[in-house]
C-alpha cells in the first residue's frame, strides 16, 4: 500500500514512554500518523522537545504543537504552584486520584484531536492511557474512552455520515514491562522520551510517581531505563 492509499490517524504524542509506544503501534497498524502536542501550561518544555524528536524519529506524516492555557484553571501540580509529590510507595500511587491529574485534561486532548481528525477525514484517533501502571487517573480508564467515542458518533459531521471516528487505546491493558517490550520490538528508542512531571535541568527527578511507575517497568521487563543514560539537554 502507498502511502497516499494509507489511512490517515491523529496520534495524541506528549513525549512520554506510553504515547511514543502508542505512535510507534499506529505507524505499525499501517496509519499516516497526525501527531499532536499540547502546550498546556505545564510546569517544564521537556516532553514537547521529545515529542518533536520522536515525531521526526518515528516516522509521523506531521507533528503540531497546540497551545492552550490550562494554567487559567490550575487544580494540578502540573499545572499550578502545587508541588510534586515524590517518593510514594506502591500503595500510596494506587490510592485514590492524585495532585499530579490535570481536571479534564484528556476530555479536552481527544476534543482537539477530533476536530483535527473531522478535517483531515480520518476515522481513527489514538491514545496512550493505561488502566493499569498508571496514577489512578480517571480519564484513563475504558469507560472514559467508550464514553468519548460514543459522542464522537454524536457530535461530529463524520458521525452523522456515517463514518464513526475509533478511539484506538492500544495500552490500556498492558502493564508498564509489557508496553516497553511491545515499542522495543517496534523499534523504539525510549532514550527519547521523557515521562517525569519534575524534570532537573532536562533530566527525570527520579523521585516523581510517573519516574517510579517507569524505573518499575523498565526493572519488570530485565532493563534499564536508556532515558537515565542521556545527557542533559
Amino acid at each position: 500500500m502507498s502511502s497516499a492509499q494509507m489511512p490517515s490517524a491523529v496520534v495524541l504524542l506528549s513525549g512520554g514512554l506510553d504515547s511514543t509506544t502508542c505512535l510507534a503501534i499506529a505507524r505499525q497498524r499501517g496509519f499516516r500518523c497526525h501527531a499532536l502536542s499540547f502546550r498546556y501550561g505545564q510546569r517544564h518544555q521537556e516532553e514537547l522537545a521529545a515529542a518533536a524528536r520522536i515525531a521526526q524519529a518515528l516516522g509521523a506524516d506531521e507533528h503540531r504543537i497546540v497551545d492552550i492555557d490550562l494554567r487559567a484553571f490550575g487544580g494540578s501540580a502540573l499545572t499550578d504552584d502545587i508541588a510534586v509529590p515524590k517518593a510514594r510507595n506502591a500503595d500510596e500511587i494506587g490510592s485514590g486520584i492524585p495532585i499530579t491529574y490535570v481536571p479534564a485534561r484528556n476530555t479536552v486532548f481527544l476534543s482537539f484531536a477530533l476536530a483535527w481528525a473531522e478535517v483531515l477525514e480520518a476515522q481513527d484517533i489514538f491514545i496512550g492511557v493505561n488502566a493499569l501502571d498508571y496514577s489512578g487517573y480517571p480519564d484513563c480508564r475504558p469507560q472514559f474512552i467508550e464514553a468519548f467515542e460514543r459522542m464522537a458518533q454524536h457530535g461530529t459531521r463524520l458521525g452523522a455520515e456515517g463514518r464513526p471516528i475509533t478511539i484506538h487505546a492500544p495500552l490500556m491493558q498492558l502493564n508498564k514491562a509489557q508496553i516497553i517490550e511491545a515499542g522495543l520490538a517496534l523499534g523504539v528508542d525510549y532514550g527519547m522520551t521523557i515521562s517525569c512531571y519534575d524534570p532537573v535541568e532536562g533530566r527525570p527527578c527520579g523521585g516523581c510517581d510517573a519516574c517510579l511507575l517507569r524505573r518499575q517497568g523498565f526493572a519488570a521487563a530485565g532493563l534499564s531505563d536508556p532515558a537515565l543514560e542521556q545527557p542533559s539537554r
